[in-house]
């Protein structure tokens, strides 16, 4: 008899597997706290917020629902260093260890930031983000540093050949993400440089890829390679990310765009706005030229008019220079007549006032005056000699010199003051008489009253 088959094990299905899993570590762990650096946040139309916390050695996805991710007051950056509160589970569709995030709190710049922000400083004050060179416009040979399969290449690709298809461009292949890229970048700039230096015309270089999180981009932060730009003889444009990434690639650059798109639209002009402008500028030329031809013309048929035959010009001339004669000759001969009336009358004048008769007439006038003055001369001296005779009479009427002559004196002190009264005198003063004629000293001997 043969041996019974051994009885095959029990097989949970994956759903069980999943299921069980998720109930031990939801029983195990409960509420945990835990500390990491922010990367891939995502952020769909759902409301939900989608992230990986890491650090340098292990990552943890984790999803933050719609109804907790309203009460978180920061944005939620990658990089960012932060502290979740949440609870351990598994998505069981997919196996997915996950941490269902309640709480999120800011624990810091993450250390990728961290760097990032001390290498800028120190780069910045070595002057390496000094280059403002500006870039040929449209550059004649444009030299792309990027992925060959990236989207990058094809959005510049794109613009370039909307905007300017007479555009001459070169591919430079290197990896944009990596411990590979930085040092692939470097390379293809310094042979770059060198090959400019052979032909001319590759006058422009840009470096671009597409966005992604703050690891994707992080080799554009090398610090070798924004030395590298900074030294590179050609000017160089940076366009890495999306509009809100920047890197030490960019501040390096002589010109930074947001996107590879906006990068290209940077380097060349649009035709179609150019042939825009080409015609609106040949519509003015050609309403300027009509409107100069115009005016031209009018000034021609204004100068025809204008114009005369020399003969009827010269007959022209010729009745003016008669007319002139014969208004110079009628002008000299009433110059002439008039000179000669004003001699007439001067003459006469000179005549009427001639030097000989003013001379007699004043002879004659002179005697007269003569007769007068010698006739009037003896009847005023006798009549001043009568007016003098009288004056005399009446000052000797009032002169005290006749009442002395009468027999009267004055007497007068030494001082001269004449004496009124016999108390204005001492006994044994001596005064002055004064007499008709002569003068007395005489001595008071004694005073009598009245």
């Amino acid at each position: 008899m043969p041996p019974p088959a051994p009885t095959a094990p029990t097989a949970l299905t994956v759903s069980e597997l999943n299921r069980s899993a998720r109930q031990m570590l939801e029983g195990r762990f409960g509420d945990v706290w835990v500390e990491g650096e922010l990367s891939g946040v995502s952020r769909p139309n759902s409301g939900h917020v989608y992230f990986t916390l890491k650090d340098d050695q292990a990552q943890l996805r984790c999803a933050l629902f719609r109804n907790r991710a309203r009460f978180v007051g920061a944005p939620m950056r990658d990089g960012d260093l932060v502290r979740v509160r949440g609870r351990l589970s598994i998505f069981e569709p997919r196996g997915d260890y996950q941490l269902i995030v309640e709480a999120v709190q800011a624990a810091g710049i993450g250390e990728l930031l961290a760097a990032f922000e001390r290498l800028k400083t120190r780069l910045a004050d070595e002057g390496v983000f000094a280059n403002a060179r500006p870039l040929p416009y449209p550059p004649r040979h444009l030299l792309v540093v990027t992925s060959p399969t990236g989207a990058a290449i094809r959005d510049v690709l794109a613009v370039l050949k909307a905007r300017w298809p007479l555009a001459s461009v070169t591919l430079i292949p290197v990896p944009v993400q990596g411990r590979e890229a930085a040092p692939a970048i470097i390379a293809a700039l310094g042979l770059l440089n060198r090959q400019a230096m052979l032909d001319p015309s590759r006058d422009a270089i840009l470096i671009t890829r597409g966005g992604g999180s703050l690891e994707d981009l992080w080799a554009f932060n090398d610090e070798h390679l924004a030395r590298a730009i900074f030294h590179s003889r050609l000017p160089v444009m940076s366009a890495v990310g999306h509009e809100v990434d920047v890197t030490l690639a960019d501040f390096a650059a002589d010109m930074r765009a947001p996107t590879p798109s906006a990068a290209a639209e940077q380097l060349v002009p649009d035709q179609r706005e150019l042939a825009t402008r080409l015609a609106l500028l040949g519509s003015r030329l050609e309403r300027a030229q009509s409107a100069r031809l115009e005016r031209e013309g009018q000034r021609l048929d204004h100068l025809k008019a204008r114009l005369r035959h020399p003969g009827d010009v010269l007959a022209r001339q010729r009745t003016t220079l008669a007319q002139l004669e014969a208004r110079l000759a009628r002008g000299m001969q009433g110059r002439l007549e008039a000179d000669r009336h004003r001699k007439r009358h001067l003459t006469a004048r000179l005549a009427a006032h001639s030097p000989q008769r003013q001379l007699a007439q004043a002879t004659r006038q002179l005697g007269t005056v003569q007769a007068r003055l010698f006739a009037a001369i003896p009847r005023e001296l006798a009549r001043q000699r009568e007016r003098v005779a009288g004056l005399a009479r009446e000052l000797q009427a009032v002169s005290p010199l006749a009442v002395l002559g009468r027999g009267y004196a004055i007497l007068e002190d030494d001082q001269g003051g004449v004496i009124h009264r016999a108390h204005d005198t001492q006994p044994g003063q001596t005064l002055t008489a004064r007499l008709g004629e002569g003068r007395l000293r005489v001595e008071v001997k004694r005073r009598h009253q009245r």
